[in-house]
């Protein structure tokens, strides 16, 4: 089963608040990047339900993007929100994950938001990486690049793990 990006954000914020630590939008998109990556590669499955775009600073998932582009480089104090279809008013979009994607989030999560955002963007730039083949494709640069999942897979399945590194 895979999610809405807005909820799998709102965990990292919540989690992230939870241990005083402040994340930025180019942050968030990141850390649910590598959310996304490692539930390809350890469970087997997407943890996203959309695919995520090459931008000039790694991957992004343009709705979530524009969910906190409000918050430029300041930590994010909201929440993502959807439209309540028997009200019409805005809601906090709410999670509730499966145990084993949860341990995921906790561990991937923990991890990550550790990492200052340079160096999640630096991380999502290595050579080779699914960003690196969509940006430097030798065509064109246009909005909506795709990373595709299978590709996000063969690069990562043959990346050690992070969190052995804690």
């Amino acid at each position: 089963m895979s999610f809405d990006g807005r909820a799998v954000a709102n965990f990292i914020l919540d989690f992230c608040e939870q241990r005083d630590r402040e994340v930025t939008n180019l942050a968030l998109q990141k850390i649910v990047y590598f959310c996304h990556v490692w539930s390809l590669v350890e469970l087997g499955r997407p943890l996203v339900k959309h695919q995520f775009e090459a931008w000039q600073y790694g991957p992004v998932l343009q709705y979530l993007y524009r969910e906190f582009k409000a918050f430029d480089r300041q930590p994010i104090q909201g929440r993502a929100t959807e439209i309540d279809p028997d009200t019409g008013r805005r809601r906090i979009v709410r999670y509730a994950f499966d145990r084993d994607t949860e341990e995921l989030l906790k561990q991937t999560v923990d991890f990550y938001s550790r990492l200052r955002a340079g160096d999640l963007v630096e991380l999502s730039h290595a050579k080779g990486s699914p960003w690196d083949e969509v940006w430097n494709h030798q065509g064109s640069v246009n909005p909506g690049m795709k990373i595709g999942d299978d590709r996000i897979i063969a690069y990562y399945s043959k990346v050690p793990s992070p969190y052995s590194i804690q």
